[in-house]
């Protein structure tokens, strides 16, 4: 089934999906590397690499840029923030619903224990 993803989080979210594209992210984070070092690292080949670095790309992850024959990755300048902020805000609605749940155990228990 093809998707069409168009929010800066849809494509985020989709990009980091991914087990190895969350790999990619963390090698960046400690250094720039090259499309055949990745592959090399993450025992790919140089086209299965290449196709996970293009969807970190679309993403704003991951910048590219081609010197000669090399293509040299590094971490892309638009971070992670409104991720966060959607995940933070997510995880506070969770937390309310679990907290309301709790009071209706507690008090479910109360009247069991009053019989």
């Amino acid at each position: 089934m093809v998707q069409y993803l168009g929010s800066p989080l849809d494509l985020s979210f989709a990009a980091l999906s991914d087990a190895t594209r969350r790999g990619i992210i963390d090698q960046l984070g400690r250094g720039d590397a090259s499309i055949t070092s990745l592959a090399d690292q993450f025992q790919m080949t140089l086209t299965g690499m290449k196709k996970h670095v293009q969807v970190l790309e679309r993403a704003g992850l991951v910048v590219t840029q081609k010197v000669g024959r090399v293509r040299t990755c590094k971490l892309g300048k638009r971070g992670l923030n409104a991720e966060a902020e959607w995940i933070e805000a997510h995880r506070k609605l969770f937390e309310a619903r679990f907290e309301a749940l709790d009071e209706i155990i507690s008090e479910m228990k109360q009247e069991g224990s009053d019989d």
